[in-house]
């Protein structure tokens, strides 16, 4: 038996291959649609832990979203107060505030869990939007829920009480309508504050330019009006400008920040040619 030299290598141990990782690229469609499906899945989870919180804390929500409706019957010097006018509206209240803090309350987590599944998929620039992207979509969301709740609300509130003294009617409304107006004005705001977010990821992806959305402009403030007066459950001319004088406004910012965007990504694929030039 001789003995090996000091310097010389040891022998190669035999190891384990590693486990292939997926990626994007690898997986296959039921990888994916197993992915998604455990995404659907933790969002819906989250969003019924914060449903049954809003629903055994009920009382104490009631009373911060009756807000807009006390505030505009103090201004208007009415007596406040909701009744309800069958035996099922009390459920229907139920669902409606529990379904609407249970999406206030889930929507980061949701916009987190749509960030991962889709962030495999993305190349590192598109990637580093990503997080931005999510954190100003909530955020928009977030003002056109509360322009609704502070501001539009018991605007509406107020012009319908003014209207109902003027020609000597009694105000007796049903609490399922309160909230069912209160929950649909403010996701529907909440919705409408996202626009901006779609104008800049369809510029972007180049699906559309700077000089079309200046040249559809005009068609845009009227389309505003129209979904204004969806939304609106007046058909008061002020409540419908209050309604589509910021969605105008923000098509406006979007048209000045949708040109820096199509810079930068002008830029980005500049220095993609380039790089890909240089292997």
């Amino acid at each position: 038996m001789t003995d090996r030299p000091d310097n010389q290598p040891p022998e190669s141990i035999p190891t384990e291959p590693e486990p292939e990782k997926k990626d994007a690229n690898s997986m296959g469609f039921l990888d994916h649609l197993e992915e998604l499906r455990w995404t659907i899945g933790k969002s819906l989870i989250v969003f019924a832990i914060i449903f049954v919180v809003m629903a055994v804390f009920l009382k104490d929500v009631a009373q911060i979203l009756n807000w807009p409706l006390n505030r505009a019957f103090a201004n208007a010097g009415e007596q406040t107060g909701l009744v309800t006018t069958s035996p099922m509206a009390v459920f229907s209240v139920y669902l409606q505030v529990c379904f609407l803090g249970g999406l206030f309350g889930s929507l980061p987590f949701v916009l987190y869990f749509l960030g991962r599944f889709v962030a495999p998929a993305l190349n590192q620039r598109e990637a580093r939007v990503l997080l931005p992207a999510c954190i100003i979509s909530f955020i928009l969301f977030m003002m056109g829920g509360l322009f609704a709740y502070f501001v539009l609300v018991p605007s509406a509130i107020k012009v319908s009480v003014y209207f109902n003294a003027l020609l000597g009617f009694d105000l007796i409304w049903s609490a399922d309508r309160y909230y069912g107006l209160l929950v649909w004005m403010v996701l529907g705001m909440g919705a409408a504050f996202q626009f901006p977010m779609v104008i800049q990821i369809l510029v972007y992806l180049g699906i559309v330019d700077v000089p079309k959305l200046k040249s559809i402009r005009r068609i845009m403030i009227v389309v505003f009006f129209v979904i204004s007066a969806i939304i609106t459950p007046t058909p008061d001319p002020l409540t419908q400008c209050m309604v589509a004088g910021p969605m105008i406004i923000l098509y406006e910012l979007s048209i000045y920040v949708a040109g820096r965007v199509a810079k930068a990504r002008e830029k980005g694929l500049e220095m993609d040619l380039e790089d890909g030039g240089s292997r």
